[in-house]
């Protein structure tokens, strides 16, 4: 007979990331405790439609501002899914936003006794950045964002994503608590361009740049999921993952990802494809595909 499965709590559920994780949770038998900042989205409809039918999936709402809401969500949890997104879009003030959230979610983990491991939501954006970008240098999960450089490029989803991360590590540390995070390429899936697009929009800054310098990646939302529930479930995993299913680096696969983005993408410059060149792949996945194949 199979064991029971923990509980565990997604915050923000009602992120594009967040709900695609509650998803595969209560698909694997978990009970889940699914804590919202948002108000009325789709998202939110569609969580509280399931929390009726489904006696494993209870609702918070929550501030990431306001400790207690958050110690309330995480209550018997033995895992937490971080994934804080800004549903605006990005700019200087929701930086500082998104850091003190997290400190806050990371904090309130460390008083919960129940928990057992922290996957955190980061971003391939937070290792990419930097003045010399155009450097032949592979990029993996050791790299760092350049705040300053992101800061004079106000390249703001970047920063945050970095600011947040580093935080989150540098207090999980200190509580020592079990963390791993997830560094996400731009995330696609169904209705990605309806449900997210102020964050896809966000990732986006910069893109030209991405591109040729061989760091534009995008990942599928379910296989984003699927790795978060393996972070967790995974005894030894550690550190960093980056996450992606493809490396965009051919002006033919450029303009199928404007094609998947459409309409968010519909009144940009479009690429001229001739098909005949290719930048070389930067990112690596050493770490990711040893998870993927059970062997982390």
């Amino acid at each position: 007979m199979d064991h029971e499965k923990p509980a565990a709590c997604v915050l923000d559920a009602s992120t594009y990331v967040g709900f695609w994780i509650l998803k595969g949770l209560l698909n694997r038998g978990y009970t889940v405790n699914a804590a919202i900042q948002m108000k009325e989205t789709d998202i939110v409809k569609k969580i509280k439609e399931m929390e009726r039918v489904e006696e494993r999936l209870s609702v918070f709402s929550v501030d990431i501002l306001d400790y207690h809401s958050i110690l309330v969500a995480l209550k018997g949890c033995s895992a937490l899914f971080c994934c804080l997104d800004c549903p605006d879009g990005y700019d200087d003030l929701i930086v500082d936003l998104e850091v003190r959230g997290a400190i806050n979610v990371v904090e309130a983990c460390a008083q919960t006794d129940s928990m057992q491991k922290i996957v955190f939501t980061s971003s391939l954006t937070a290792a990419i950045w930097r003045e010399n970008i155009c450097s032949q240098t592979d990029v993996d999960e050791r790299f760092w964002s350049d705040q300053d450089f992101c800061r004079k490029m106000k390249l703001w989803y970047a920063l945050a994503k970095t600011l947040s991360e580093q935080a989150a590590w540098a207090l999980a540390m200190d509580r020592m608590l079990n963390m791993v995070s997830v560094n996400a390429g731009l995330v696609v899936g169904p209705a990605v361009a309806q449900q997210n697009p102020c964050s896809t929009m966000s990732y986006l800054k910069g893109a030209a740049e991405m591109f040729e310098n061989g760091v534009l990646a995008v990942v599928d939302v379910k296989f984003l999921a699927d790795v978060h529930i393996r972070a967790f479930e995974d005894s030894s995993t550690i550190g960093r993952y980056f996450c992606f299913n493809q490396i965009v680096h051919t002006e033919e696969e450029a303009v199928k990802l404007v094609e998947t983005l459409s309409p968010l993408l519909s009144s940009q410059p479009k690429y001229e494809c001739q098909g005949s060149e290719a930048y070389a792949e930067r990112l690596r996945t050493k770490k990711l595909n040893k998870l993927v194949e059970g062997t982390a």
